[in-house]
């Protein structure tokens, strides 16, 4: 797996308001006939699908609750909103702080280290997939998964980011959650400049 760096992105808490609300515009734009009904009145004229922002208090008691320190971009984008609905790709939201945890402990990531530890037994050689199952973070849903990786971490503090598409058992590597987001607002572009 080879990482995929997008360029700039969002960092700070500021970075983040303006940046969100443009996403959610090429969201409301490119939705589907499938998404668009999902979609309220106000949030196609506003395009923020985001929610309340979480305070200081419900990031630290999430953290104290997975035991980790989220890394930055997460932290900044989490202080302008409790999650975001609407996202590019096979992703439906990003998750609020009370449904943020470790994969492992979800239906889908106990399904997926039954299937990948069977296949390493069967090869013979450790699985880098089923590492990262077991020790990585989901911080979206949908089809695909968003996962963060506490065990390899920049020296500005952010973790190693991924989208894993189980459908076909690959993974995009990301430096960090916002170029991992950032990646997903491409995904909606590319197929709307086809269309024209």
């Amino acid at each position: 797996m080879t990482y995929i760096s997008v360029g700039n992105v969002p960092r700070t808490a500021e970075d983040w308001s303006g940046y969100l609300v443009e996403y959610g515009g090429v969201y409301v734009r490119t939705a589907n006939e499938y998404m668009r009904p999902r979609l309220t009145a106000e949030q196609i004229e506003s395009h923020w699908l985001g929610a309340e922002p979480a305070d200081g208090q419900t990031i630290a008691a999430t953290e104290q609750r997975l035991g980790v320190r989220f890394p930055p971009s997460l932290r900044a984008f989490l202080t302008v909103t409790d999650g975001w609905y609407g996202v590019g790709g096979w992703v439906h939201e990003v998750s609020p702080c009370a449904e943020i945890d470790w994969l492992r402990n979800t239906s889908m990531g106990t399904d997926l280290i039954e299937v990948y530890a069977e296949v390493e037994e069967e090869e013979g050689e450790p699985n880098e997939l089923l590492a990262l199952f077991r020790r990585a973070l989901a911080i979206a849903s949908g089809e695909d998964l968003w996962l963060l990786d506490p065990a390899r971490t920049h020296p500005h503090g952010e973790w190693t980011a991924y989208v894993f598409a189980p459908k076909y058992g690959e993974a995009d590597v990301y430096p960090s959650f916002a170029e991992l987001f950032h990646a997903s607002k491409a995904l909606m572009i590319r197929p709307a400049e086809n269309e024209m």
